[in-house]
Protein backbone atom coordinates (compact mmCIF):
# COMPACT_ATOMS: atom_id res chain seq x y z
CA UNK A 1 0.00 0.00 0.00
CA UNK A 2 1.57 3.32 -0.72
CA UNK A 3 1.83 6.26 1.59
CA UNK A 4 -0.51 9.12 0.70
CA UNK A 5 1.40 11.76 2.54
CA UNK A 6 4.24 10.94 -0.15
CA UNK A 7 3.24 13.64 -2.75
CA UNK A 8 1.95 16.13 -0.50
CA UNK A 9 2.97 19.31 0.71
CA UNK A 10 4.58 19.12 4.97
CA UNK A 11 1.48 19.72 7.47
CA UNK A 12 1.29 23.13 8.25
CA UNK A 13 2.61 22.81 11.65
CA UNK A 14 5.66 21.77 9.75
CA UNK A 15 5.66 24.68 7.38
CA UNK A 16 5.18 27.16 10.36
CA UNK A 17 8.60 25.67 12.15
CA UNK A 18 10.07 25.46 9.14
CA UNK A 19 9.52 29.42 8.91
CA UNK A 20 9.98 29.57 12.42
CA UNK A 21 13.64 28.35 11.74
CA UNK A 22 14.56 30.93 8.86
CA UNK A 23 13.61 33.52 11.02
CA UNK A 24 15.55 33.12 13.59
CA UNK A 25 18.19 32.27 10.98
CA UNK A 26 17.51 35.83 9.68
CA UNK A 27 17.62 37.46 13.40
CA UNK A 28 20.75 35.49 14.06
CA UNK A 29 22.49 36.80 11.24
CA UNK A 30 21.60 40.65 11.43
CA UNK A 31 22.33 40.38 14.77
CA UNK A 32 25.34 39.68 14.00
CA UNK A 33 25.64 41.77 11.12
CA UNK A 34 24.45 44.57 13.20
CA UNK A 35 27.70 43.89 15.99
CA UNK A 36 30.11 44.12 12.98
CA UNK A 37 28.59 47.37 11.53
CA UNK A 38 28.41 48.75 15.02
CA UNK A 39 32.46 47.70 15.10
CA UNK A 40 33.30 49.33 11.65
CA UNK A 41 31.49 52.60 13.56
CA UNK A 42 33.67 52.81 16.68
CA UNK A 43 35.45 49.28 17.75
CA UNK A 44 35.34 50.88 20.91
CA UNK A 45 31.63 51.23 21.50
CA UNK A 46 28.96 48.95 22.43
CA UNK A 47 26.94 47.88 19.29
CA UNK A 48 23.92 49.85 21.82
CA UNK A 49 25.49 52.80 20.87
CA UNK A 50 25.30 52.64 17.20
CA UNK A 51 21.70 51.45 17.48
CA UNK A 52 21.13 54.90 18.81
CA UNK A 53 23.72 56.28 16.00
CA UNK A 54 21.41 54.33 13.27
CA UNK A 55 18.46 55.85 14.61
CA UNK A 56 19.37 59.40 14.96
CA UNK A 57 20.84 59.41 11.21
CA UNK A 58 16.80 57.80 9.92
CA UNK A 59 15.01 59.76 12.24
CA UNK A 60 16.97 63.13 13.05
CA UNK A 61 17.37 65.22 15.91
CA UNK A 62 15.37 63.93 18.86
CA UNK A 63 15.05 64.14 22.79
CA UNK A 64 16.82 61.04 24.96
CA UNK A 65 13.16 59.75 25.92
CA UNK A 66 11.69 59.40 22.55
CA UNK A 67 15.20 57.97 21.36
CA UNK A 68 14.51 55.71 24.32
CA UNK A 69 11.12 54.55 23.44
CA UNK A 70 11.83 53.68 19.97
CA UNK A 71 15.11 51.64 20.38
CA UNK A 72 13.26 49.56 23.67
CA UNK A 73 16.01 50.83 25.71
CA UNK A 74 16.10 52.41 29.45
CA UNK A 75 16.42 56.26 29.39
CA UNK A 76 19.48 55.93 31.91
CA UNK A 77 21.09 53.70 29.15
CA UNK A 78 20.13 55.92 26.28
CA UNK A 79 21.82 59.11 28.56
CA UNK A 80 25.24 56.83 29.26
CA UNK A 81 25.10 55.75 25.88
CA UNK A 82 24.70 59.45 24.71
CA UNK A 83 27.29 60.77 27.08
CA UNK A 84 29.81 58.32 25.36
CA UNK A 85 29.25 59.77 21.78
CA UNK A 86 29.00 63.53 23.18
CA UNK A 87 32.63 62.66 24.50
CA UNK A 88 33.57 61.08 20.73
CA UNK A 89 32.43 63.96 18.57
CA UNK A 90 29.58 61.67 16.98
CA UNK A 91 26.66 63.22 18.63
CA UNK A 92 25.99 66.62 19.96
CA UNK A 93 22.78 68.09 22.33
CA UNK A 94 21.45 71.96 21.76
CA UNK A 95 18.17 73.54 23.62
CA UNK A 96 15.28 72.28 21.96
CA UNK A 97 13.95 75.51 20.20
CA UNK A 98 10.46 74.62 20.57
CA UNK A 99 10.84 73.92 24.55
CA UNK A 100 13.65 75.55 25.91
CA UNK A 101 13.53 72.97 28.90
CA UNK A 102 14.20 70.18 26.82
CA UNK A 103 17.53 68.99 25.06
CA UNK A 104 17.44 67.76 21.16
CA UNK A 105 20.47 65.16 20.49
CA UNK A 106 21.79 65.16 16.74
CA UNK A 107 24.27 63.59 14.93
CA UNK A 108 27.28 65.65 14.16
CA UNK A 109 28.83 65.38 10.39
CA UNK A 110 31.08 63.49 11.62
CA UNK A 111 28.57 61.01 13.17
CA UNK A 112 26.98 61.28 10.06
CA UNK A 113 29.82 60.45 8.13
CA UNK A 114 31.22 57.26 9.66
CA UNK A 115 27.44 56.16 10.04
CA UNK A 116 26.65 56.35 6.38
CA UNK A 117 29.90 54.53 5.77
CA UNK A 118 29.45 51.63 8.48
CA UNK A 119 25.77 51.29 6.85
CA UNK A 120 27.25 51.19 3.59
CA UNK A 121 29.35 48.03 4.47
CA UNK A 122 26.10 45.84 5.94
CA UNK A 123 24.06 46.78 2.43
CA UNK A 124 27.12 45.63 0.50
CA UNK A 125 26.29 42.23 2.47
CA UNK A 126 22.89 42.17 1.71
CA UNK A 127 22.82 43.43 -2.09
CA UNK A 128 25.65 40.28 -2.46
CA UNK A 129 23.03 38.02 -1.15
CA UNK A 130 19.72 39.13 -3.33
CA UNK A 131 22.54 39.70 -6.49
CA UNK A 132 21.52 36.68 -8.80
CA UNK A 133 17.79 37.30 -7.65
CA UNK A 134 15.34 37.91 -10.75
CA UNK A 135 13.61 41.29 -9.96
CA UNK A 136 9.93 39.30 -9.85
CA UNK A 137 12.01 37.27 -6.95
CA UNK A 138 12.85 40.22 -5.35
CA UNK A 139 9.59 42.06 -5.65
CA UNK A 140 7.81 38.88 -4.47
CA UNK A 141 10.06 38.95 -1.21
CA UNK A 142 9.59 42.80 -0.47
CA UNK A 143 5.86 41.80 -0.77
CA UNK A 144 5.46 38.94 1.43
CA UNK A 145 7.97 41.14 3.93
CA UNK A 146 5.34 43.77 3.53
CA UNK A 147 2.66 41.41 4.71
CA UNK A 148 4.08 39.55 7.26
CA UNK A 149 5.69 43.15 8.80
CA UNK A 150 1.60 44.06 8.63
CA UNK A 151 2.68 46.92 6.68
CA UNK A 152 -0.03 46.21 3.42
Amino acid sequence: MQNKNHNQNPPRSQLELNLGEQLNALISASHALNVRTAALFDPTLQPASFLIVRWLLAHGASTATLIAESTAMDRSSVSRLVTQLKQLGYVKSETHPEDRRGILISLTESGRLKASKAIKEKENEFYKRISNWKDSELETFINMLKSFNGNI
